[in-house]
């Protein structure tokens, strides 16, 4: 795989025709929503075995003062 600077790739871009640029744009956007989804749900999973595990910390708001100050 070749390695594009930042500016070589904007330089591609520009180039491209303005209805390409358009579907481009939205396509990258597409595939950052996705991803940020899947991250979320990842999340969500490791969230729920935690809590399962009782791996979770339960109390107050002083509760979590008190043991960050550990």
């Amino acid at each position: 795989m070749k390695n594009y600077s930042f500016d070589a790739i904007l330089e591609l871009v520009e180039e491209m025709p303005d209805d390409e640029q358009i579907v481009l744009i939205d396509l990258i956007g597409r595939r950052l929503k996705e991803k940020r989804r899947d991250e979320i749900a990842l999340n969500i999973v490791r969230a729920d075995e935690e809590y399962l595990h009782e791996q979770v910390f339960r109390g107050t708001v002083k509760d979590i003062m008190a043991e960050l100050k550990r």
